[in-house]
């Protein structure tokens, strides 16, 4: 059995995301004022008492709600509640018994799972026993009043979730590769991670800036599991004008911190923009494994050569990413699309490559017979030794006479001839100059 998996479910604009930031210990969903702030289901472990858990973050149900993307917020909610071994159902403990939170209540009976009944918003619990009572006339047995904001309560909380799991089984998490899926908004991430699901795992539409946290789903691909995260689209600071926006753009530049490998996608009709530029800049400069993936490539009526041109293009506008490979994918139509997966494992495997330093440096010995090393002012730079001292991504130490002397333009020529002789495909590769002791 995998980890239990606890699902926080509720009407919107009571607390939910409140409490999940709470019993993870981050700030991973949005919290604002403004009703169903979360859309998708959110993923996160935690744990409480040496008990691991999974817990699910969801939007809030609206039972009555014609409007398309709330119609398809209370589908998540519903699929989480499917996924969940435990029910967190919260309410609003300030404002009282909502009819909204009474159908709620026959959705979760007809489940049949264990619920643990959260008043949230209880600061005072001398004060406001009687807003806690009247929810008891919901029908749940397990009735928690906490102040999620505050943090009252939360440890009684989660003793109640420990105690549901005394019957369920848990395991090592097996390896997994962390994949961040990144872009400008509306350019098909989520449309990618639903067609490698299978489901409706994320929201979909045509509303740029749907997905405003990041997503994790587990897939399994060539007996290899992957967690994709799938990011809000990264937008320039000038067009970030309210709270959700920035914090989004925050998730999505911490979802690549925490991910082994990241996903760009690029759409094949808008082609290259500044803003590619900058959100491939995030993951070069942290040091990730990387595949480019031209989206929408069925709707560009093209031949071979053409995507040759493309792919020029793509490393001209894009010149510190020649390391990086290139897929033309459609999102919609699936084609190449497990292309991508395959070049994401192998340049994550890339990444944690390390070479013997023997190895290294017959071929540091045979760049400087090639190419002899610059001159400053009389003096030459002399390289002693090279040694790899890290993975992830492949660190190298150059030990030298003067590391002033080093010009940016022969390290890149050494980086160069590192990546002709060991790969490293997708990789970044760091070089530090050191003077010898």
């Amino acid at each position: 059995m995998a980890k239990p998996v606890v699902a926080i479910v509720g009407r919107p604009n009571v607390g939910k995301s409140t409490l999940f930031n709470r019993l993870t210990g981050n700030r991973i969903s949005i919290v604002e004022d403004e009703p169903s702030i979360t859309r998708d289901r959110i993923y996160r472990d935690t744990k409480w008492l040496d008990q691991e858990f999974k817990l699910i973050d969801t939007g809030g149900i609206e039972t009555d709600s014609e409007q398309e993307l709330k119609t398809q917020v209370k589908k998540q909610s519903e699929l989480a509640i499917k996924e969940a071994d435990l029910i967190l159902f919260v309410v609003d403990g300030r404002e009282g018994l909502n009819v909204l939170d009474q159908r709620v209540a026959q959705i979760l009976r007809k489940t049949n799972k264990k619920v643990v009944l959260v008043v949230n918003k209880i600061e005072d619990f001398n004060s406001m026993q009687e807003n806690i009572w009247e929810f008891y006339s919901l029908g749940f047995e397990t009735l928690v009043a906490v102040s999620a904001e505050h943090g009252k309560n939360i440890g009684d909380l989660l003793d109640h979730v420990i105690v549901e799991f005394e019957q369920v089984e848990t395991e090592k998490e097996e390896d997994i590769i962390n994949v961040a899926i990144v872009g400008k908004p509306n350019v098909g991430k989520s449309s990618l991670v639903n067609y490698f699901v299978g489901n409706d795992r994320v929201i979909v539409s045509d509303i740029p800036g749907t997905t405003r946290d990041a997503i994790d789903t587990v897939i399994e691909f060539n007996e290899t599991k992957f967690n994709l995260i799938d990011t809000a689209g990264l937008r320039r600071k000038a067009k970030v004008d309210d709270n959700i926006e920035y914090y989004s753009n925050i998730r999505a530049l911490k979802a690549i911190e925490r991910a082994d490998g990241v996903l760009m996608i690029i759409d094949a009709k808008e082609g290259i923009t500044e803003q590619d530029k900058k959100i491939s800049g995030y993951a070069h400069d942290a040091g990730k494994a990387m595949v480019i993936a031209i989206n929408k490539w069925d709707l560009i009526n093209a031949d071979s050569n053409e995507m040759a041109k493309y792919r020029d293009q793509v490393y001209y506008d894009l010149k510190f990413l020649s390391y990086v490979p290139i897929s033309f994918i459609s999102a919609i139509t699936g084609k190449r699309v497990n292309e991508v997966l395959e070049l994401i494992e192998y340049s994550v495997d890339q990444s944690s490559k390390r070479i013997k330093t023997g190895l290294l440096n017959e071929v540091i010995t045979e760049a400087v017979q090639l190419r002899e090393p610059p001159t400053k002012k009389g003096k030459r730079l002399k390289i002693y030794y090279c040694s790899q001292v890290g993975v992830k991504p492949p660190l190298f130490v150059l030990f030298v006479n003067d590391p002033k002397l080093m010009h940016f333009a022969y390290k890149r020529y050494l980086e160069n001839q590192i990546r002709e002789n060991f790969g490293f495909i997708g990789s970044p590769i760091v070089i530090k100059i050191k003077k010898r002791s």
